[in-house]
């Protein structure tokens, strides 16, 4: 007698959720919220949805795991960046690190955060949010280190740290994109050099 062999994915005995995570992550990370399908999902997890579902929720949740993980992770140089001893150096720390970060092999192109949701449908205006709110803080972040230097007196007086902030938060968003259009680690290094070489002192 022929034994059928099933081939239904469920969770496998040796289910990691860290390296299911990270698939995920890359997932969403190359094809944006609304991109990334469960099938595809399920495919490189190697899971199926009720057990997807089992472990993570859903999509939605799953999405905002991956994106902790990102946080935590992948651009946990930012916030280190801005404990540099000086604006200059934070800023040069924080865009040199992303010029490198932002065309690595490693994984998908560009930033996450900056592009994981830009135009979506009201299904995914959650991530639209979220990311938002992720960028904002960034931005935020920057500001009040601006302000600090400025009442320091390490940063021109009548500098607009709100001003300052929101430049170099420009400068990186367009680096992701440029990284996802093509662009090669020298030309975002050379970017970079321009913003450094105009820096206020």
């Amino acid at each position: 007698m022929e034994i059928v062999k099933n081939k239904t994915r469920g969770r496998p005995k040796s289910f990691n959720r860290e390296d299911a995570l990270n698939k995920a992550l890359k997932v969403f990370w190359a094809r944006g919220y609304e991109g990334a399908s469960l099938a595809e999902l399920t495919e490189k997890i190697g899971i199926n949805k009720p057990s997807l579902y089992a472990s993570f929720g859903n999509k939605e949740e799953l999405f905002r795991q991956a994106l902790k993980k990102y946080m935590q992770d992948s651009v946990s140089y930012v916030g280190e960046a801005i404990q540099a001893p000086t604006t200059r150096l934070v800023v040069e720390n924080f865009l040199m690190k992303s010029a490198v970060f932002l065309v690595d092999d490693a994984h998908p192109k560009g930033c996450m955060i900056a592009q994981g949701a830009l135009n979506c449908s009201d299904d995914a205006a959650f991530a639209q949010q979220e990311l938002m709110r992720l960028r904002g803080g960034y931005e935020a972040a920057l500001r009040q280190r601006f302000e600090t230097a400025c009442e320091e007196g390490e940063l021109p007086k009548g500098t607009d740290a709100s001003a300052l902030a929101k430049y170099v938060a420009t400068v990186h968003q367009g680096m992701s994109i440029q990284a996802t259009s093509g662009a090669t680690q020298k030309e975002l290094i050379g970017v970079v050099n321009l913003v450094l070489k105009n820096w206020p002192t």
